[in-house]
C-alpha cells in the first residue's frame, strides 16, 4: 500500500488515542453498525481531505464498513496528528498522505496523491481537494458523482464555484446543517481554540482584553468561553445584524482600530483575509498574543508583521516573538494557522461525532441519489439532520416529546384561532 506519513512506528501510540475518540463517538457507532450490514459505499473511491485526528480515523473507520476503498490526506500543513496518520495506515488499511508541519509542496503533491485514484466522491475541508480538480482537466475526473465540504470557508468558496457555473458536480455543505454548525463550530471551536490558545502560551486570561475578530459561530463560541474564562470580551464585526447581537449578548463591540488598541489577546475567526494588519500591530500593546482560529492562514497580515519586526525567534512551541523596529513584542500562535488544532488537538469527540455523521450520512445519500443530483451546493436534507440529533439525544440519555394529533392537526390549519 502506498502512504506518505512521518513514522509508522508511532501506530501504537495512535491506535490508542482513537480508541479514546471511539468510545466518545455513540452516534458514529450506530451509522457504522448498519453500514456494516448494508454496505451502502461498496464499490465507490472515495478522496478525503480532512484534518488527521483521533475523531477523523473512526470516521474512516466507519466509511470503510461501509464498503469503500478510502484515500486521505491533510487538509491543513499543521493539523495532522502524525501517530494517527500511522495508525490509520497500520490499522485500518488506508492509505494517508499526511505529514504535521509539510510544506506547501509536500501538501499539494499528498493532494495529487489522493487524486490519482480516480474518486467517485470527494471529502473536503477548507476545498483545496475541489479546487485542486477544478484547475485540471476534466476528463482527469470524470467518474466523480459528488462531494461534501465539512467547514464554512470551504462552502463559501464552492458556492462562488457554482454562482460562476462552474462547479463540476455536486457538493453537500455539511457545515451548513444544524447539527453540525450550532455544535461543531459554537460549542468545538470555542473550547478547542481557547484550549489551543492556553496550551501555547500558558497565560492567564481571567481579566485580558479578549479581542474575537467575527461573530459568526466559530466566533460565538470563542466569545462564550472566553468570556466564561473571565476575560473582558471586545467583538470585533462588519455585519450590523451581528454587532447588535453582540451588544445584546453583553459583549462590547468596537472596530478594530480601537480594539487593537486595548486588546491582550486576538484570536481571528471570520473566514475572510488581512483583518488583523500592518495599521493594527502598529497600534498594539506590547506583548499583544495574536492567533487565528479561520481555516486558513490569511486572517492575519503575516508579511506585514514580518515586515516590521526586527527579530523574530521561537520563544516556545507554536509561539513565535516579533520584535517591533520600536522594541514592543507581539506573539504569533501557530504561525497563523488554526490554533485548535497548531497548538491543541482539534474540536472534542462528542461533538464531532455529529459533524462526521453528517459526512457518512451525506456520502450515503450521494451514493443513492446522485443521478438526480445537479451541480450545485446542496444543504444536507433535513431529515437527515433531525436523525442526528434524535440519535445524539439518545446517545446522551435524553428524552423528548412528540407532537399529538390534535397538535399537528392545529400547526397544519389556518382555521382555528382566537
Amino acid at each position: 500500500m502506498n502512504y506518505d506519513i512521518k513514522n509508522i512506528k508511532l501506530a501504537k501510540k495512535g491506535a490508542l488515542r482513537t480508541e479514546w475518540a471511539r468510545n466518545n463517538m455513540p452516534v458514529l457507532a450506530l451509522i457504522a453498525q448498519r453500514f456494516h450490514r448494508e454496505k451502502p459505499l461498496k464499490g465507490l473511491k472515495i478522496a478525503c481531505c480532512l484534518h488527521v485526528t483521533t475523531e477523523t480515523a473512526v470516521l474512516m473507520e466507519v466509511l470503510k464498513s461501509g464498503g469503500a476503498s478510502l484515500f486521505l490526506c491533510a487538509s491543513n500543513p499543521l493539523s495532522t496528528q502524525d501517530d494517527v496518520a500511522a495508525s490509520i495506515v497500520k490499522q485500518t488499511k488506508i492509505a494517508v498522505f499526511a505529514i504535521r508541519g509539510e510544506d506547501t509542496k509536500t501538501y499539494y503533491r499528498h493532494i495529487k496523491a489522493v487524486l490519482a485514484i480516480q474518486p467517485d466522491i470527494t471529502m473536503d475541508d477548507g476545498a483545496d481537494l475541489v479546487s485542486t480538480i477544478h484547475r485540471r482537466k476534466l476528463s482527469e475526473h470524470k467518474n466523480i458523482i459528488g462531494g461534501t465540504e465539512e467547514t464554512t470557508t470551504g462552502v463559501v468558496r464552492l458556492r462562488a464555484l457554482a454562482n460562476q457555473g462552474k462547479l463540476r458536480y455536486p457538493i453537500i455543505a455539511v457545515n451548513d446543517a444544524q447539527t453540525k454548525h450550532l455544535f461543531d463550530n459554537r460549542y468545538g471551536t470555542g473550547q478547542s481554540t481557547i484550549d489551543g490558545v492556553i496550551r501555547a502560551t500558558n497565560k492567564l486570561l481571567a481579566g485580558a482584553n479578549f479581542v474575537v475578530c467575527g461573530y459568526g459561530w466559530c466566533g460565538r463560541g470563542v466569545a462564550m468561553r472566553a468570556k466564561g474564562m473571565a476575560s473582558r470580551v471586545i467583538i470585533v464585526e462588519v455585519d450590523p445584524l451581528r454587532a447588535l447581537e453582540a451588544t445584546m449578548d453583553g459583549y462590547e463591540v468596537a472596530p478594530i482600530a480601537q480594539a487593537a488598541r486595548i486588546g491582550d489577546v486576538f484570536v481571528t475567526t471570520t473566514g475572510d483575509t488581512s483583518i488583523i494588519r500592518r495599521e493594527h500591530f502598529l497600534l498594539m500593546k506590547d506583548a499583544a498574543i495574536v492567533a487565528n482560529s479561520g481555516h486558513f492562514n490569511v486572517e492575519i497580515d503575516i508579511p506585514a508583521l514580518e515586515k516590521l519586526s526586527k527579530k523574530k525567534k521561537r520563544i516556545r512551541d507554536f509561539v513565535d516573538e516579533y520584535i517591533l523596529k520600536d522594541g514592543r513584542k507581539i506573539y504569533l500562535l501557530g504561525e497563523g494557522r488554526l490554533i485548535n488544532l497548531a497548538a491543541a488537538e482539534g474540536h472534542p469527540a462528542q461533538v464531532m461525532d455529529m459533524s462526521f455523521a453528517n459526512q457518512a450520512l451525506s456520502a450515503e445519500y450521494i451514493a443513492k441519489n446522485y443521478k438526480r443530483l445537479e451541480n450545485k451546493v446542496y444543504k444536507v436534507p433535513e431529515d437527515i439532520d433531525k436523525k442526528i440529533a434524535y440519535l445524539k439525544l439518545k446517545s446522551m440519555g435524553i428524552k423528548i416529546d412528540i407532537l399529538t394529533s390534535e397538535q399537528k392537526k392545529y400547526l397544519s390549519s389556518w382555521e382555528l384561532g382566537t
